[in-house]
């Protein structure tokens, strides 16, 4: 079983920033792409950004140019920097190892962290 451990959530005030991180094995970061998801009460889990072996990225619409995602296998991690955050960025923050398709369309895998949860404040 894939084991992935969410951490760094928090209560931040609106315009403010969190750093999320979730680390794993070696082996599961060294051979999976890792894709951040969010769930907010009362709505469907989306997916917030996700980073492949390589380096390789993509983010949702919503949080382009405020988020980052990156990788450091050398310590099994992957981050999520989130800026400017708003309250509509509440929610709880999962991270999932999963594969890409064709290239660019990221398929969720059955292994999933606990979750973190993110409370931005007006």
């Amino acid at each position: 079983q894939v084991q992935l451990v969410e951490s760094g959530g928090g209560l931040v005030e609106a315009g403010g920033s969190l750093r999320l991180s979730c680390a794993a094995s070696r082996s599961t970061f060294s051979s999976n792409a890792i894709g951040w998801y969010r769930q907010a009460p009362g709505k469907q889990r989306e997916l917030v950004a996700f980073i492949n072996t390589v380096g390789y990225t993509n983010y949702a619409n919503s949080v382009k140019g405020r988020f980052a995602i990156s990788r450091d296998n050398a310590k099994n991690t992957v981050y999520l920097q989130m800026n400017s955050l708003a309250p509509e960025d509440t929610a709880v923050y999962y991270c999932n190892a999963g594969t890409l398709r064709y290239g660019s369309y990221y398929a969720p895998g059955d292994s999933w962290g606990q979750g973190t949860q993110v409370t931005v404040s007006s």
